[in-house]
Parts: C-alpha cells; structure tokens; sequence
C-alpha cells in the first residue's frame, strides 16, 4: 500500500504545541528521575538529550 499525504508515516517531523511541548518535557523528566539504576546508559543519554532540546526550543527568544 502506498502512503497517502498527510498521513503520520510520511516521515516528518510532529508539530507540537508549547503546551504539548512543556507536557512531553516533564513526562520525560519524571521517566528520568524513575528510571532504575540498571537502565542502559543509552536509553538515559538518549532521554537527556530529547530533554535538552525541548528546553531550547521553549526558552523564550528575544
């Protein structure tokens, strides 16, 4: 099947709101601060990074 416009494995980016912004922020920050000691470093660096650049993305520009 061929995909047709619009749909979501078009393979672009998802626009979010600031709102859905801020809300992915501190859900990933809560599965950071709950991650067990075990979890791969990997997954963390990884987890950090996403975290660091929706912190750039919402800090306001003047």
């Amino acid at each position: 099947m061929r995909a047709f416009d619009g749909q979501f494995s078009d393979n672009k980016p998802i626009r979010r709101s600031p709102e859905e912004k801020r809300r992915l922020l501190a859900e990933l920050e809560q599965t950071l601060a709950g991650m067990k000691p075990q979890a791969s470093p990997s997954l963390r660096e990884s987890i950090k990074a996403r975290i660091s650049e929706l912190r750039a993305e919402l800090k306001p520009s003047r």
